[in-house]
């Protein structure tokens, strides 16, 4: 697949690696392509029980490439990023996630959409839309809220600063906090005990707990989605964005 991203059965579960160490796993435009495609292969295939998303044992990942991101913004709902949304959004397979060091971004959004999330004892959260110049994405302006209370997400999504795994497990989106040289194996060893289980008993349970809550998902997707591109275009963003870039301090007076 494409560099950065690796797919591997093994039995009845496919694998989604981060595979990027060189650049701390930071997503481009093409791996989102490639992890939509193999989240639609696994749909395709009814031998595909569980999907498992991980990174390395440094880094989950570091959230986008903002030089890639810079060159390929997300222009519609054609674009490779939302595509590979989508297809998490519309899963009918169990997700389970393994996250080892740090998870930022679409990292930390991702994982309000698994079933199972393992995380690491020195695992790192952060959601920093705002800082930024952006909203969330993802979903997660709705999902957090749910899972971990509004005023606890109001903190997260409105302050954007990093996290803990014990926070983020005290904010609903993870399983179990674990050493981290433990993480990829519980992980592992979840997925495959739910692809030992009966697929139809498994998928209508997932799809029953997600049911109430599925339209709702799409319909922030797609909201967050038109704020994200149309904040974009503004002076914080492109503020933020170069700052980031030069490896400076973002100036927002007056933004």
């Amino acid at each position: 697949m494409t560099t950065g991203i690796t797919a591997t059965r093994r039995g009845a579960v496919l694998a989604i690696a981060i595979d990027r160490p060189q650049k701390r796993n930071a997503l481009t435009a093409a791996m989102y392509g490639a992890m939509a495609e193999a989240l639609a292969a696994a749909e395709a295939d009814d031998d595909v029980r569980v999907v498992l998303f991980h990174g390395s044992r440094e880094v989950f990942t570091a959230g986008n490439d903002i030089e890639d991101f810079i060159d390929r913004p997300p222009s519609g709902e054609n674009a490779p990023v939302f595509r590979f949304l989508m297809a998490v959004a519309r899963a009918t397979r169990p997700m389970v996630a393994a996250v080892n060091g740090p998870a930022v971004g679409l990292g930390t959004t991702l994982l309000l959409h698994c079933d199972l999330v393992y995380a690491a004892q020195d695992a790192r959260f952060a959601m920093p839309f705002t800082q930024l110049g952006l909203v969330p994405e993802f979903g997660s302006s709705y999902l957090l809220p749910l899972v971990a209370g509004y005023q606890r997400a109001a903190e997260l999504l409105l302050l954007g600063e990093p996290f803990d795994a014990e926070r983020a497990r005290a904010a609903g989106f993870v399983t179990a906090v674990l050493p981290p040289d433990q993480v990829l194996e519980a992980a592992w060893s979840a997925a495959e005990k739910l692809a030992r289980l009966p697929k139809e008993a498994v998928r209508t349970t997932r799809a029953l707990l997600k049911a109430g809550h599925r339209e709702v998902v799409e319909r922030t997707l797609l909201d967050e989605g038109g704020h994200f591109r149309e904040l974009l275009k503004k002076p914080a963003a492109r503020e933020a964005l170069s700052a980031f870039m030069e490896k400076r301090k973002p100036d927002f007076t007056g933004k």
